[in-house]
This record gives C-alpha cells, structure tokens and sequence, in this order.
C-alpha cells in the first residue's frame, strides 16, 4: 500500500475547527453537560480553565496529525471528502465511542453525559475528516 502524505495545513486547520466547534457545542449543552457530569460552572473554571484549553487544542492537532496519517494511508488518490469523513466515523466509533462508554460505565456516569461527550467527539472527527478530504494531500 503506497502513503499518499500529509498536508499539515489542513492538520492545523482542522485541529482549530474542531477546536472551535468544541466552544459552540459546549455553548449549547453547557447546561446539560453540568447537570450530567454533576459539577458547577464554577468548579470548572476553577481547575484549571486555561490550562484545559491549551491542552485540549494540544491533543486536537495530535488527532488530526494521525487521522491525516490514516486517512493517507489509504494510498495516492485516495484522500477524498468521503474516504475521510468514512474513516473518521470508523475511528470514532472503533476507538472513541467504544472507549466513553466502557470508560464512563465503569465510573458510573450516566447516559447523558456519555451521548453529549460521544456526540461532541463524533462531530470533532467529521470536521477533521472533511477538511483533511477536501484539502488533501
């Protein structure tokens, strides 16, 4: 199987896309992540606010470099919008779905909080996956 490459311009791309999409999306089920994940609007801040942030982008751009990578090993005229919004899904669903619930059942979180945060992951890979297809190589 032959390596089509990366293009880091869209890695970084979509790492701030998805990135941003994360502020939106939080935005909106704010309320019902709280009440879900059983904290205070306070209480986050107080963690460490800024340093999450920083980390979270951190670990975005890692995601997106070794999705590109995957997604490039589909070979040289395979790194399409729909070869890569597929392979996102398939990532999400073998890796990150299967990982937040087994993770959130074992600490006894309920359902919500594991379909809000599956949601937000699964949306993260579709824009990596869609902007790495449509930039390319």
């Amino acid at each position: 199987m032959d390596f089509a490459g990366i293009n880091y311009w869209a890695v970084v791309i979509a790492a701030a896309a998805s990135f941003i999409f994360g502020g939106f999306f939080y935005g909106v089920v704010g309320k019902q992540w709280l009440d879900a994940l059983g904290k205070t609007e306070e209480e986050i801040k107080q963690s460490g606010y800024i340093g999450t942030m920083v980390m979270t982008f951190v670990a975005q751009l890692l995601m997106a470099f070794v999705l590109a990578g995957l997604i490039g090993h589909l070979g040289p005229g395979q790194v399409t919008l729909v070869n890569s919004i597929i392979s996102a899904f398939f990532i999400w669903a073998g890796f990150v779905a299967s990982t937040l619930t087994v993770n959130y059942s074992f600490q006894h979180r309920g359902l919500m909080l594991t379909l809000i945060d599956g949601v937000h992951w699964l949306c993260v890979l579709l824009i990596q996956g869609a902007i790495i297809g449509l930039l390319g190589v």
